[in-house]
């Protein structure tokens, strides 16, 4: 028994240890440092305002896409349809999802005859990308103003403020928040 307690007291207080450190300690300090550092961050980058009926709500985070699929709205990356979304690019399963969102796509703007951007037919790996390219923001310009009955130019005005800019200039693509724009395309009405 003495020898079984000789192994065995190290362990469990050398496991209570570790997860005080690093089950309590060190995340509380991360989470105090985060909230009076990044403090929008560290609260989710929720964006609050005026909600359609009138009422002050939340709108969603900035930070999660959110499923938009009425014709008035900028439409973000394609859902992951309750599928794996790291699928491989040349699989049968991508193949065939990638087709039934082109359909989407052409049923959802039959007037629209350019070529759908990659990013509107596949999903992200995490399936909730708050983001999307230059390029499927501006597939969608023609058919948010007709649907709006507002200028075209307004609506690249809500694109263009809404987009983020290459990191320090030159690192990575310039990506539009879904979000953001549908915000402010929906503040245009109040």
């Amino acid at each position: 028994m003495k020898r079984f307690m000789q192994i065995w007291k190290p362990a469990v207080v050398g496991f209570l240890l570790l997860t005080l450190v690093c089950g309590v300690i060190y995340p509380g300090v991360v989470t105090i440092i985060a909230g009076a550092a990044f403090q929008d961050k560290a609260n989710g980058s929720i964006i609050e305002g005026k909600l359609a009926d009138g009422e002050s709500g939340k709108y969603g985070s900035t930070e999660i896409g959110q499923t938009f699929t009425q014709p008035e709205y900028l439409i973000g990356r394609a859902a992951s349809d309750g599928a794996a979304t790291n699928l491989n690019p040349t699989s049968e399963e991508q193949k065939q999802l990638v087709e039934k969102r082109i359909t989407w796509w052409h049923k959802l703007d039959p007037a629209n005859n350019r070529v759908i951007p990659m990013d509107l037919v596949t999903a992200s790996a995490s399936g909730v990308d708050p983001d999307i390219s230059e390029a499927a923001a501006a597939y969608q310009v023609d058919r948010i103003s007709r649907e709006r009955g507002i200028s075209t130019k307004v609506v690249k005005e809500i694109i263009a403020e809404n987009t983020s800019k290459r990191l320090l200039g030159f690192w990575g693509e310039p990506t539009v928040n879904v979000l953001q724009v549908n915000v402010a395309l929906d503040s245009l009405k109040m």
